[in-house]
Formats: C-alpha cells, structure tokens, sequence
C-alpha cells in the first residue's frame, strides 16, 4: 500500500486497467510518495486488476461497467480482506469518478466514445485533464475546449505526439510556427500493398512495430485512423488549421513530433517509446522530474527514416481531414462509424479494407448540425452507429451470397 499525505494532489483515472491508466499508477508509485494520491479509479469489467489497484492506492470511489462486475469486486475485496471503497457503475459511475471533489487532475484514458461525458464534466469542474483520449476532442472538440476556457481548466495531451508537441510548442510564439508535424510508425501494413491489406487477419494487424497498446487503438494504427483522430485532436489542443498540421510516417518511432518554424527550423521531441513520459510530463507539468526510464541513447540508432504516408492504400486520412474541414458533428459520425467498423474487423465481419470504406459510407450519410451540445453530438454518434452497423451488416451478407455463387461455379 502507498502510504501520501492527505494534502497530496489527488489524481482520477478513467480506465485505470488498460495500458495508459496501469503506467499512470506506475508512474505515481515512481514519484515522491508526498506528490500525489489515487482518489478514484473507473475501469469496465477486469475487477482482478482493478482489486490490485484498490489494495494499492486505497481510492476512495471505483466505477465498473456492470453490476456483475461490482457483485464480482465486493467479492474479490471482501476474500482478501480488503476496505471497500464506494462502487458505483455505468456512465454515472465514471462521471463520480471525473468529478470526484478531492481529483486535481483526472487521466482520462478510456477508449472511444465512453469517455466524452465524464471528460466534459472534469473541465467543466475546472480540474486538469490529462487527455489519452481522444476520441473525446475528435466528437466534440469545440464544447471540450470551451468548456475549459470557461472554467480556467487545464487540458495536457498524453498521447505522445500530442505531448511532443506541447513540449515543442513550450515557449515558442503561435505567430512564428509555421506547421506542426505528426510522426507515424506506418504500423504493421506499412509496406504492405492493397492486395495483402484486404486479406489481413486480426492477428496480423495488432502486430504493431513499436508500441503495446489495446486492440482499438492499435487496429487504428494499422489503418492509420489513429493518426487522422490525431490530426482533429492537434487542431483543438493548439489551434493550427488543417493545412498547418502534416503527417510524416517514421517507423522507428524515436521523433514523436516536430514544429516547422517560419524561418524554416525544425524542432523535435525524441525519446525512448515508452508512455511514461508523457504521463510523467503532463501529471507533473510545468515542473519536469526525474524519470525511472533510461534515457534515450543515440549512439544505438541505426538511422532514422521518414516518408509521406500513402493516402491511396491509407484513406482514413483523407477521411479525417475532410471531416476536420467540414466540422460540426462530422467528426462525431466519422468517429462512431470507426468505432462500429474496428469492431466489427476485431469479430472478422469485415476484413481491414472494409474499414474506411464503412466510414466514408456513413460519413455521405450524414446530416451535418452545429456540434454545440451534448445533445446533438450524442445523437449524431448514435445515428453513424446505426448507419455502419447497417452497412457492415449488407457487407456482410453480400460477402456470404459471393462465396455461396463461388461454391456453385
């Protein structure tokens, strides 16, 4: 058990069992035990790891998805003889844990949509949010952000290209940045053509090169949506329009993102892969700290690489640019449709390729309203889910009638 003052900065993490939020308590148990405390956590349904964590850090609120996995937590506490924290559930469940009274600061890294309401509610409450999330800026960008202005909250990236950035940007006046720059690893189809991509089985692509990550975000990669989401997520954490903000693929990983001054300069932001320092960075920022992980030894790189990422066999780039462009609940549509497509791959309804072909599909669909509500950007995520599950429900179909006329020929 960590033993912190009750004076200590208190921390919430939304999705506290997946990989962002086990290396955010990772990197509190690193720091000064007197820095900071575990106020309340929210994962979905692993209560074995989420009991790890209660007799841990002892928070005061957990949130579960389900009343079956709180049934199965009280358990799991009680047999090992554990206090009880109050458990509450579902969306209510993360929103107490985003606007717990003593979290200073909540990491939000759940993944996908879920995420978008309890977010809202921390900047609403003024807190500081260290945002993995992203899908949270891509669905309601301009609510997020001015709901920050109002409240004085403080909104920190801790995806690692979006935290380069931040670091890259630390100083330097808006006026003399010419474009920022996003880094990709290309994931496991960079050099792969269309043909290979279309038969891509699931294992195939959570291969990822560089990083561990869950299934969605790592599916993302591998059809580079993650780094579309990323480039509406830098448009509203830094304010650079779509032609400001470019993609360069760099498989080792190793330059997490530049900033182009108007002079022609380049800066960049480079460090070992690893999502602790980011983690570190944000939660402690603007204070910078020893950090347990080595530092990055440039003498055993081989060389770095960068190319411009293929927009033909790579669509959901365009995508994601034209949804940035257009605006309003575009973005939230295009979200959802990702969101229904990726799982849809992960069940292997549809192979890889079938992905952006579903988003596009709904994104010609859509009826674009001003995203200025909570309202209108959930019922416009509602909708794009309806629409893909429609679509990739007559792919599928189609798919079954194709191989039943191959069997009979």
């Amino acid at each position: 058990m960590t033993e912190v003052s009750t004076q200590s900065p208190g921390v919430a993490i939304l999705g506290s069992t997946g990989s962002i939020g086990c290396n955010s308590l990772r990197v509190i148990e690193s720091l000064s035990t007197t820095r900071m405390r575990v106020v309340a956590l929210a994962a979905g349904t692993n209560v074995e790891r989420l009991a790890d964590q209660i007799a841990a850090h002892l928070p005061e609120v957990v949130s579960v998805d389900t009343e079956v996995a709180a049934h199965d937590l009280r358990a799991m506490l009680f047999a090992r003889d554990i206090d009880l924290p109050r458990i509450v559930i579902g969306e209510q469940g993360l929103i107490e844990v985003a606007t717990h009274p003593q979290a200073d600061c909540v990491i939000s890294a759940t993944v996908g949509a879920v995420g978008f309401v309890p977010t809202l509610k921390a900047l609403e409450m003024g807190k500081r949010v260290a945002l993995a999330n992203k899908e949270t800026l891509v669905m309601a960008g301009e609510l997020m952000t001015e709901a920050a202005r109002k409240s004085g909250a403080e909104l920190l990236p801790v995806d690692s290209e979006h935290n380069a950035l931040h670091q890259c940007l630390r100083g330097e006046r808006r006026e003399e940045v010419r474009r920022i720059i996003l880094t990709a690893s290309g994931g496991p189809f960079r050099t792969k053509n269309k043909a290979e991509m279309s038969h891509a089985t699931v294992s195939e692509a959570m291969q990822h090169p560089t990083w561990n990550m869950g299934a969605k975000i790592t599916i993302d990669s591998a059809t580079l949506m993650n780094k579309g989401l990323e480039v509406i997520e830098a448009h509203w954490l830094f304010g650079f329009g779509p032609e400001e903000i470019d993609i360069v693929v760099h498989p080792e990983s190793v330059v997490h993102s530049m900033i182009e001054m108007i002079d022609g300069s380049v800066i960049a932001q480079m460090g070992v892969t690893d999502m602790r320092h980011a983690i570190q960075y944000a939660l402690t920022y603007p204070e910078r700290h020893e950090c347990q992980l080595p530092p990055l030894d440039l003498t055993a790189l081989s060389g770095l690489h960068f190319e411009a990422p293929d927009h033909d066999r790579f669509p959901c780039i365009r995508l994601a640019y034209r949804a940035l462009r257009e605006g309003g609940t575009l973005p939230a549509a295009m979200n959802a449709a990702n969101e229904e497509a990726v799982a849809a791959f992960l069940n292997e309804r549809i192979c890889l390729t079938e992905i952006p072909q579903v988003i596009e599909a709904v994104m010609n669909q859509h009826s674009k309203q001003p995203a200025r509500d909570i309202q209108t950007i959930l019922a416009a995520d509602h909708q794009a889910r309806h629409e893909a599950v429609k679509i990739i429900s007559h792919k599928k179909a189609q798919k079954a009638q194709n191989d039943l006329v191959d069997l009979k020929q």
